[in-house]
């Protein structure tokens, strides 16, 4: 069984190390084509943004992510979303630290000054128990040795839910729909979030940041649907 210590999520082979949770093996499989390191979507090459984003560019400056929106990852992402399978919250943040760290040696990568995960509504947050995005968060902020912000966005609306829209209606669906509750000008913002789709919410997320005069923006995710 997955739950099982010492045994990869993915495959069910001993691990070396127990708390890796994925080994090393199935971390090679979970390689996205070549992506632009803004946007994140597929690019000619991954070392400089790509025709969309010179022409128009998301708000952000940079973009990690693991992998594409597809098996094997996303059915742990499901499993850790839906399914009450908290466990998986260190090895999914593992594999977004290992890209944290090959994007800070390979692409110059800036260390942000400040984590932030994007927010459910406390209603949401209640009926599931937790929030993903911030699981995740905390490991990276402890293990990066950056200052996590638990509380640093809040959700001020309770939306409908994302993935079951188009995307016009996904922009549209948040508006005004959260609020900053830290100082962040003239810092350095890492945004966590599990799965960027259309990045109707982390553009949102983002604009916000900037009206407050944040200086840069990353978004760090597990997958981008590409």
């Amino acid at each position: 069984m997955l739950a099982i210590p010492g045994l990869c999520w993915l495959c069910a082979m001993p691990l070396a190390m127990g708390h890796w949770g994925i080994c090393s093996f199935c971390q090679q499989r979970l390689r996205p084509p070549p992506c632009c390191p803004q946007c994140g979507l597929p690019a000619i090459s991954g070392l400089a943004p790509c025709g969309r984003c010179l022409l128009r560019p998301p708000p952000w400056q940079r973009l990690v992510m693991v992998d594409d929106y597809c098996a094997p990852l996303r059915g742990l992402i499901q499993r850790f979303k839906f399914s009450q399978h908290t466990a998986l919250a260190p090895a999914l943040a593992r594999l977004m630290l290992l890209q944290i760290l090959a994007q800070r040696r390979s692409r110059r990568l800036a260390r942000p000054d400040v984590i932030l995960a994007v927010p459910l509504h406390h209603r949401r947050a209640w009926r599931r128990g937790y929030n993903q995005s911030d699981l995740l968060a905390r490991h990276l902020g402890r293990w990066l040795g950056c200052r996590y912000a638990a509380r640093g966005i809040r959700r001020t609306r309770h939306t409908r839910v994302q993935h079951r829209l188009s995307a016009p209606l996904r922009k549209r669906n948040l508006r005004r729909a959260f609020s900053i509750e830290i100082p962040v000008r003239n810092l350095h913002i890492a945004i966590v979030d599990d799965v960027v789709t259309t990045g109707s919410t982390v553009a949102e997320i983002t604009r916000l940041l900037q009206r407050h005069g944040a200086a840069t923006v990353q978004i760090w995710c597990l997958c981008r649907t590409l």
